[in-house]
Protein backbone atom coordinates (compact mmCIF):
# COMPACT_ATOMS: atom_id res chain seq x y z
CA UNK A 1 0.00 0.00 0.00
CA UNK A 2 1.35 3.41 -0.95
CA UNK A 3 -0.07 6.86 -1.52
CA UNK A 4 -1.28 10.03 0.16
CA UNK A 5 -4.21 9.89 2.58
CA UNK A 6 -5.98 13.13 3.48
CA UNK A 7 -7.34 13.02 7.02
CA UNK A 8 -9.90 15.34 8.60
CA UNK A 9 -8.44 15.39 12.12
CA UNK A 10 -10.84 15.73 14.99
CA UNK A 11 -10.27 17.85 18.09
CA UNK A 12 -8.22 16.49 21.02
CA UNK A 13 -6.15 14.20 18.79
CA UNK A 14 -2.47 14.94 18.24
CA UNK A 15 -1.03 14.44 14.77
CA UNK A 16 1.06 11.60 16.22
CA UNK A 17 -2.12 9.99 17.60
CA UNK A 18 -3.54 9.97 14.07
CA UNK A 19 -0.43 8.33 12.64
CA UNK A 20 -0.40 5.68 15.38
CA UNK A 21 -4.08 4.90 14.77
CA UNK A 22 -3.55 4.62 11.02
CA UNK A 23 -0.64 2.20 11.48
CA UNK A 24 -3.07 -0.12 13.21
CA UNK A 25 -5.90 0.36 10.72
CA UNK A 26 -3.76 0.01 7.60
CA UNK A 27 -1.27 -2.53 9.00
CA UNK A 28 1.55 -0.37 7.62
CA UNK A 29 4.51 0.87 9.67
CA UNK A 30 5.73 3.36 7.08
CA UNK A 31 3.41 6.29 7.75
CA UNK A 32 4.33 9.95 8.14
CA UNK A 33 2.65 13.33 7.96
CA UNK A 34 3.38 16.95 7.17
CA UNK A 35 2.18 20.10 8.87
CA UNK A 36 1.51 19.20 12.51
CA UNK A 37 -1.88 20.31 13.87
CA UNK A 38 -2.26 21.21 17.55
CA UNK A 39 -4.62 18.90 19.49
CA UNK A 40 -7.34 21.57 19.74
CA UNK A 41 -7.25 22.23 15.99
CA UNK A 42 -9.24 20.27 13.42
CA UNK A 43 -8.97 19.77 9.71
CA UNK A 44 -6.59 18.68 7.02
CA UNK A 45 -3.65 16.45 7.90
CA UNK A 46 -1.72 15.07 4.92
CA UNK A 47 -0.56 11.53 5.66
CA UNK A 48 1.95 9.61 3.54
CA UNK A 49 1.70 5.84 3.43
CA UNK A 50 4.30 3.23 2.45
CA UNK A 51 6.77 4.24 -0.24
CA UNK A 52 5.04 7.63 -0.39
CA UNK A 53 6.80 8.63 2.85
CA UNK A 54 9.75 9.47 0.61
CA UNK A 55 7.74 12.45 -0.62
CA UNK A 56 7.16 14.04 2.80
CA UNK A 57 10.07 16.48 2.42
CA UNK A 58 8.51 17.95 -0.73
CA UNK A 59 5.27 18.81 1.08
CA UNK A 60 6.78 20.46 4.14
CA UNK A 61 7.08 23.88 2.53
CA UNK A 62 3.51 24.04 1.27
CA UNK A 63 1.41 27.09 2.01
CA UNK A 64 -1.61 26.47 4.24
CA UNK A 65 -5.12 27.90 4.52
CA UNK A 66 -7.04 28.09 7.78
CA UNK A 67 -10.40 29.18 9.11
CA UNK A 68 -9.66 30.66 12.54
CA UNK A 69 -11.65 32.45 15.22
CA UNK A 70 -10.13 35.30 17.20
CA UNK A 71 -11.40 36.43 20.59
CA UNK A 72 -10.63 40.08 21.25
CA UNK A 73 -9.97 41.29 24.79
CA UNK A 74 -8.60 38.01 26.19
CA UNK A 75 -4.95 36.93 26.40
CA UNK A 76 -3.65 33.57 27.62
CA UNK A 77 -0.27 31.97 28.20
CA UNK A 78 -0.78 29.60 25.24
CA UNK A 79 -2.26 32.32 22.98
CA UNK A 80 -5.48 30.31 22.60
CA UNK A 81 -8.58 29.82 24.75
CA UNK A 82 -7.29 26.53 26.16
CA UNK A 83 -4.53 28.27 28.12
CA UNK A 84 -4.38 30.13 31.42
CA UNK A 85 -6.08 33.52 31.15
CA UNK A 86 -3.53 36.30 31.61
CA UNK A 87 -5.79 39.30 31.04
CA UNK A 88 -9.34 40.22 30.09
CA UNK A 89 -10.24 43.65 28.81
CA UNK A 90 -13.28 45.22 27.19
CA UNK A 91 -12.84 44.85 23.43
CA UNK A 92 -14.29 48.17 22.31
CA UNK A 93 -13.17 47.65 18.72
CA UNK A 94 -15.28 48.36 15.66
CA UNK A 95 -15.32 46.08 12.67
CA UNK A 96 -13.71 48.85 10.67
CA UNK A 97 -10.81 49.05 13.13
CA UNK A 98 -10.35 45.29 12.91
CA UNK A 99 -10.34 45.37 9.11
CA UNK A 100 -7.73 48.12 9.17
CA UNK A 101 -5.56 46.09 11.56
CA UNK A 102 -5.82 43.00 9.37
CA UNK A 103 -4.46 44.94 6.39
CA UNK A 104 -1.22 45.61 8.26
CA UNK A 105 -0.51 41.88 8.61
CA UNK A 106 -0.75 40.99 4.93
CA UNK A 107 2.42 40.18 3.00
CA UNK A 108 5.81 39.34 4.49
CA UNK A 109 5.89 40.02 8.22
CA UNK A 110 8.02 39.15 11.23
CA UNK A 111 6.52 36.86 13.88
CA UNK A 112 7.75 35.73 17.28
CA UNK A 113 6.65 32.11 17.77
CA UNK A 114 4.74 31.13 20.93
CA UNK A 115 6.36 29.60 23.98
CA UNK A 116 3.92 26.71 23.73
CA UNK A 117 5.42 25.27 20.55
CA UNK A 118 7.73 22.42 19.54
CA UNK A 119 10.48 24.79 18.41
CA UNK A 120 13.82 24.00 20.04
CA UNK A 121 16.04 26.59 21.71
CA UNK A 122 19.45 25.24 22.74
CA UNK A 123 18.14 21.71 22.35
CA UNK A 124 15.02 22.20 24.50
CA UNK A 125 11.48 22.30 23.18
CA UNK A 126 9.80 25.56 24.08
CA UNK A 127 6.60 23.99 25.38
CA UNK A 128 8.57 21.95 27.92
CA UNK A 129 10.23 25.12 29.20
CA UNK A 130 6.84 26.84 29.34
CA UNK A 131 5.19 23.98 31.24
CA UNK A 132 7.97 24.24 33.83
CA UNK A 133 7.10 27.90 34.28
CA UNK A 134 9.98 29.28 32.26
CA UNK A 135 10.22 31.63 29.30
CA UNK A 136 13.09 32.31 26.94
CA UNK A 137 13.69 34.87 24.24
CA UNK A 138 12.59 33.62 20.82
CA UNK A 139 14.06 35.04 17.63
CA UNK A 140 11.47 36.48 15.24
CA UNK A 141 10.93 34.63 11.98
CA UNK A 142 9.87 35.94 8.60
CA UNK A 143 6.57 34.52 7.37
CA UNK A 144 4.15 35.47 4.61
CA UNK A 145 0.43 36.07 5.00
CA UNK A 146 -0.89 35.62 1.47
CA UNK A 147 -4.45 36.61 2.38
CA UNK A 148 -6.27 37.55 5.57
CA UNK A 149 -10.01 38.16 5.40
CA UNK A 150 -12.80 38.67 7.90
CA UNK A 151 -15.60 36.27 6.91
CA UNK A 152 -18.02 36.32 9.83
CA UNK A 153 -18.85 36.18 13.52
CA UNK A 154 -19.41 33.21 15.79
CA UNK A 155 -20.27 33.19 19.50
CA UNK A 156 -18.98 36.72 19.88
CA UNK A 157 -15.68 35.99 18.12
CA UNK A 158 -14.53 37.11 14.69
CA UNK A 159 -13.89 34.43 12.05
CA UNK A 160 -10.89 34.83 9.74
CA UNK A 161 -9.89 33.12 6.48
CA UNK A 162 -6.08 32.96 6.41
CA UNK A 163 -3.67 31.74 3.74
CA UNK A 164 -0.05 31.70 4.88
CA UNK A 165 3.41 30.30 4.43
CA UNK A 166 5.04 27.43 6.27
CA UNK A 167 6.02 28.27 9.81
CA UNK A 168 3.11 30.60 10.54
CA UNK A 169 1.55 30.29 13.98
CA UNK A 170 -2.09 31.35 13.78
CA UNK A 171 -2.19 31.68 17.58
CA UNK A 172 0.62 34.20 17.42
CA UNK A 173 -1.05 36.03 14.55
CA UNK A 174 -4.17 36.43 16.71
CA UNK A 175 -1.98 37.62 19.60
CA UNK A 176 -0.33 40.24 17.40
CA UNK A 177 -3.65 41.45 15.98
CA UNK A 178 -4.88 41.95 19.55
CA UNK A 179 -1.75 43.90 20.43
CA UNK A 180 -2.20 46.05 17.33
CA UNK A 181 -5.74 46.87 18.44
CA UNK A 182 -4.64 47.56 22.02
CA UNK A 183 -7.07 45.13 23.63
CA UNK A 184 -5.22 41.82 23.41
CA UNK A 185 -6.57 38.69 21.75
CA UNK A 186 -6.26 34.94 21.54
CA UNK A 187 -7.29 32.22 19.10
CA UNK A 188 -10.59 30.51 19.93
CA UNK A 189 -10.86 27.96 17.08
CA UNK A 190 -8.73 26.67 14.22
CA UNK A 191 -9.48 24.48 11.22
CA UNK A 192 -7.03 23.80 8.39
CA UNK A 193 -8.81 23.57 5.05
CA UNK A 194 -5.95 23.51 2.53
CA UNK A 195 -2.30 22.43 2.34
CA UNK A 196 -0.63 23.01 -1.01
CA UNK A 197 -3.02 21.67 -3.65
CA UNK A 198 -4.81 19.37 -1.17
CA UNK A 199 -8.23 20.37 0.20
CA UNK A 200 -10.36 19.36 3.17
CA UNK A 201 -13.22 18.41 0.83
CA UNK A 202 -11.20 15.34 -0.20
CA UNK A 203 -10.30 14.27 3.35
CA UNK A 204 -11.65 11.38 5.42
CA UNK A 205 -12.25 10.95 9.13
CA UNK A 206 -10.50 8.12 10.95
CA UNK A 207 -13.89 6.41 11.27
CA UNK A 208 -14.33 6.48 7.51
CA UNK A 209 -10.85 5.02 7.01
CA UNK A 210 -11.64 2.26 9.52
CA UNK A 211 -14.89 1.45 7.73
CA UNK A 212 -13.09 1.29 4.37
CA UNK A 213 -10.41 -0.96 5.87
CA UNK A 214 -13.07 -3.27 7.29
CA UNK A 215 -14.41 -3.66 3.74
CA UNK A 216 -10.89 -4.24 2.40
CA UNK A 217 -11.09 -0.96 0.44
CA UNK A 218 -8.73 1.37 2.35
CA UNK A 219 -6.38 1.57 -0.63
CA UNK A 220 -9.17 3.24 -2.62
CA UNK A 221 -8.92 6.28 -0.32
CA UNK A 222 -5.28 6.92 -1.20
CA UNK A 223 -4.23 9.57 -3.68
CA UNK A 224 -1.35 8.61 -5.99
CA UNK A 225 2.08 9.91 -5.02
CA UNK A 226 2.41 11.98 -8.17
CA UNK A 227 -0.59 14.10 -7.10
CA UNK A 228 1.89 15.96 -4.90
CA UNK A 229 3.83 17.05 -7.98
CA UNK A 230 1.03 18.20 -10.26
CA UNK A 231 2.73 21.57 -10.72
CA UNK A 232 5.64 19.91 -12.53
CA UNK A 233 5.47 18.89 -16.20
CA UNK A 234 5.35 15.17 -16.96
CA UNK A 235 7.55 13.14 -19.27
CA UNK A 236 7.69 9.48 -20.29
CA UNK A 237 11.00 7.69 -20.73
CA UNK A 238 11.87 4.68 -22.88
CA UNK A 239 12.30 1.25 -21.35
CA UNK A 240 16.08 1.61 -21.76
CA UNK A 241 16.11 4.93 -19.89
CA UNK A 242 13.80 3.46 -17.27
CA UNK A 243 16.40 0.77 -16.56
CA UNK A 244 19.06 3.44 -16.16
CA UNK A 245 16.91 5.39 -13.70
CA UNK A 246 16.12 2.26 -11.70
CA UNK A 247 19.85 1.59 -11.44
CA UNK A 248 20.60 5.10 -10.20
CA UNK A 249 22.00 6.41 -13.47
CA UNK A 250 21.09 9.58 -15.39
CA UNK A 251 20.01 9.04 -19.01
CA UNK A 252 20.62 11.64 -21.71
CA UNK A 253 17.64 13.96 -22.21
CA UNK A 254 16.64 16.51 -24.83
CA UNK A 255 14.20 18.20 -22.45
CA UNK A 256 14.80 21.80 -21.43
CA UNK A 257 16.18 22.43 -17.97
CA UNK A 258 13.86 22.06 -14.99
CA UNK A 259 12.13 19.48 -12.83
CA UNK A 260 9.84 16.77 -14.23
CA UNK A 261 7.50 14.00 -13.15
CA UNK A 262 8.98 10.96 -14.86
CA UNK A 263 6.88 7.96 -15.93
CA UNK A 264 7.62 4.61 -17.49
CA UNK A 265 6.06 3.57 -20.79
CA UNK A 266 3.35 1.67 -18.87
CA UNK A 267 2.45 4.79 -16.86
CA UNK A 268 4.22 4.00 -13.58
CA UNK A 269 5.43 7.07 -11.69
CA UNK A 270 9.16 6.52 -11.36
CA UNK A 271 10.73 9.65 -9.96
CA UNK A 272 10.97 13.38 -9.69
CA UNK A 273 13.91 14.32 -11.89
CA UNK A 274 15.85 17.42 -12.90
CA UNK A 275 17.33 18.03 -16.33
CA UNK A 276 20.89 19.22 -15.81
CA UNK A 277 23.48 19.44 -18.60
CA UNK A 278 21.32 17.25 -20.86
CA UNK A 279 21.04 14.57 -18.23
CA UNK A 280 17.88 13.45 -16.40
CA UNK A 281 19.06 13.39 -12.80
CA UNK A 282 16.89 11.77 -10.13
CA UNK A 283 15.94 14.03 -7.23
CA UNK A 284 13.87 11.32 -5.53
CA UNK A 285 12.75 7.91 -6.78
CA UNK A 286 9.34 6.45 -5.94
CA UNK A 287 9.34 3.05 -7.63
CA UNK A 288 9.34 -0.04 -5.43
CA UNK A 289 12.76 -1.57 -4.83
Amino acid sequence: MKGILLIDKQQDWTSSDVVAKLRGILHEKRIGHTGTLDPMATGLLCVFVGRATRAVEFAENHSKRYIASIRLGTTTDTEDIWGKVMSQNPAEVSEGQLLSALESFKGEISQIPPMYSAIKIKGQKLYKIARAGGEVERPARNITIHSLELIGHENGDYVLDISCSKGTYIRSLCRDIGEKLGCGACMSALRRVEAGNFKIENAYTLSQVQQAADRGEADKLLLPMDSLFEAYPACTVSSADEKLIRCGNSPVSKLSGGDYRVYSENGEFLALCRVNKNRLETLKSFFEV
